[in-house]
């Protein structure tokens, strides 16, 4: 009888000690490898699919033309610009379905929108949603049997369009730092009374859509900015490799102290791999590499991210907040899987826990923070579960994705669409359905379970084009997603003469001088006259590492080594290869499709 006793205290001792580890909680069972066939994955599309269209459908009948669907009432309301931000979001998302003759009446919808309007606009917001969602449908449609405007990818009329918001967007580069400030006018610019604080990742977050629009358009300026102000957030990281989350764009203090990977600072460290994949930039890599550094040392906690002090790395706030779980996504396209897969089950354990990923929730209490119990059916954890799946085919991946797809069906769907979740405790709904559930958590959830999408060629084979003299090749799988889940084709920038790279250094050092010569003669090539100005004395462009090591403007005698302006010690370099696998063999380029690399 003792023994018996002593035998059941010990495993249920033992089975405490395993759940507070989160093997119990964190870890679904193995999921036997003849559970996922493709018809139980067929039928799982075909689920998505439904959903998607029941948000959609719900969108077009209540609430367009304005912003966003209103699930609850089933009416719509304007959020970030009266500029129906869902129809354009959800454009790219009709072309992962196939969906070709929606995705072409769209884009004639799309044809006669006007960007000209006296409203105040997020600039970060605007940028990944109109700007990155208007490029990645440009690039789509030669998929959907648009007639093409000769010279395509290089012009188009939602190219067009995608550059017409953008300029009204770049006033607010127009700063002391080159950072942006967070709020422009569509008609006038920066507002006269507008804060000169922006988030950190409100600073870094221009690098795809930009480069994609100076590529195609063969104007610098646009990914000169976006250099510029990830040059200025890079000068002013802390002596440990870490940024805050909120800086003065005019002074370059910072304002706000706090460095995590969550909210506010998030997709500034995105943009720089996948930039530096999409632009073949090295530098964007290094400089993440370098942030990464700091990260695993100072935040990484059991294989949480918390809350930092920028310059000390001590602890500042123990928790996990719903943004972050874009992060194993992120590790798994540079290759460390085995990071990515710690930190998800993780999460999953809070989902599990909760049916959701709230807001933000206290690792240590081990409860969902006061204030920030939501869940606004946010992608990031299924967006790290689809690069995870496409990096390691481990199917208990696919079933995350199911608890996923299981818990938004049950809780949050209404007659009209779905609804985001107030109170992940009680489930209690709030009368929202923002635009980023179709533009993203629809199609990761899509792409998670259809492994024979386009979006995942294999870089095997592609589709040959030809623009002039310049051929390029489409559709080979080295799709880079915005952080809006736009899609953008890495090859179709090949097929035209963007600008050169000297172009874009010559406004990322001196943005101004370059503006003003170029300004002042319409008829001559303004980058090309200041360089070859008698009057002012420049070194050549030095190598990549120098725009991460350098401090100041290489401005000097021909004579003049450029290497005497360094101003500190360079980090070690990382030796890693651009070219690690089969994502595009037609270019150097990381593989954040989701396949595995060796760094």
């Amino acid at each position: 009888m003792l023994l018996n006793q002593m035998r059941y205290w010990f495993t249920l001792c033992f089975i405490l000690a395993w759940w507070d580890l989160g093997i119990v909680s964190g870890q679904r069972p193995i999921v036997p490898e003849t559970y996922y066939t493709e018809e139980h994955l067929s039928d799982l599309r075909a689920e998505v699919r439904e959903l998607f269209y029941h948000a959609y459908n719900g969108y077009l009948n209540y609430a367009y033309p304005l912003d966003e669907l209103q699930p609850l009432t089933c009416r719509g309301v304007d959020t970030w610009g009266s500029y129906s931000l869902t129809l354009i979001d959800a454009l790219s998302t009709l072309a992962v379905l196939g969906n070709h003759t929606e995705f072409r009446r769209v884009v004639n919808v799309l044809s006669e929108l006007s960007f000209d309007s006296d409203i105040n606009v997020s600039v970060f917001e605007t940028n990944i949603r109109i700007v990155g969602g208007l490029l990645s449908a440009h690039l789509l449609s030669h998929r959907s049997g648009i007639n093409l405007e000769p010279g395509w990818p290089c012009n188009g009329p939602l190219l067009r369009l995608a550059e017409d918001v953008a300029k009204r967007l770049l006033p607010a580069f127009n700063s002391y730092t080159g950072m942006p400030y967070g709020t422009v006018n569509l008609r006038h610019g920066v507002p006269p009374n507008e804060t000169p604080v922006t988030c950190t990742a409100g600073v870094g977050t221009f690098i795809i859509e930009f480069g994609v629009l100076s590529r195609l358009t063969q104007n610098p300026e646009y990914e000169a900015v976006a250099m510029r102000a990830l040059k200025a957030l890079w000068e002013h990281r802390s002596g440990i490799g870490l940024v805050g989350n909120h800086i003065n764009v005019e002074t370059g203090q910072w304002i706000a102290t706090d460095a995590g990977i969550g909210a506010a600072i998030d997709s500034y460290y995105e943009y720089l791999v996948k930039g530096s994949a999409l632009l073949s930039r090295p530098e964007l890599m290094e400089m993440f590499l370098h942030h990464l550094d700091g990260i695993n040392r100072y935040m990484r906690k059991d294989d949480w991210y918390f809350w930092v002090t920028m310059t000390k790395g001590t602890v500042s706030l123990p928790v996990f907040q719903n943004l972050e779980a874009y992060w194993p996504g992120v590790l798994s396209t540079i290759g460390k899987t085995s990071d990515a897969m710690k930190s998800i089950l993780n999460y999953h354990q809070v989902l599990k826990h909760l049916g959701f990923v709230p807001e933000m929730y206290d690792v240590q209490q081990r409860e969902v923070r006061p204030q920030r119990e939501g869940y606004p059916l946010r992608p990031e954890f299924i967006e790290s579960l689809m690069f995870l799946y496409r990096a390691t085919m481990d199917k208990n991946l696919l079933a995350m994705g199911e608890d996923v797809l299981r818990a938004i069906q049950h809780s949050t769907r209404t007659p009209c669409g779905y609804a985001t979740v107030k109170d992940t405790r009680d489930h209690r709904l709030e009368d929202r359905m923002e635009s980023f559930f179709l533009a993203e958590t629809t199609k990761y959830l899509f792409l998670l379970f259809d492994s024979e999408n386009f979006i995942h060629g294999d870089g095997l084979s592609g589709k040959p084009h030809r623009v002039a003299s310049r051929s390029c090749m489409l559709d080979t799988g080295a799709y880079i997603f915005n952080t809006e889940a736009h899609p953008m084709d890495a090859g179709a920038l090949d097929c035209c003469h963007g600008p050169t790279e000297r172009d874009i250094w010559q406004k990322v050092w001196f943005p101004k001088e370059s503006s003003e010569t170029s300004s002042s003669d319409s008829n001559d090539d303004g980058v090309s006259s200041f360089l070859s100005s008698p009057s002012i004395e420049i070194c050549n462009k030095p190598a990549w590492h120098s725009f991460l090591w350098v401090k100041h403007p290489l401005r000097c005698p021909a004579s003049l080594s450029a290497s005497k302006t360094w101003t500190g010690k360079r980090r070690k370099s990382s030796n890693f290869s651009l070219m690690t696998c089969e994502a595009a063999p037609f270019m150097q380029m990381l593989c954040v499709g989701g396949e595995v690399c060796d760094i």
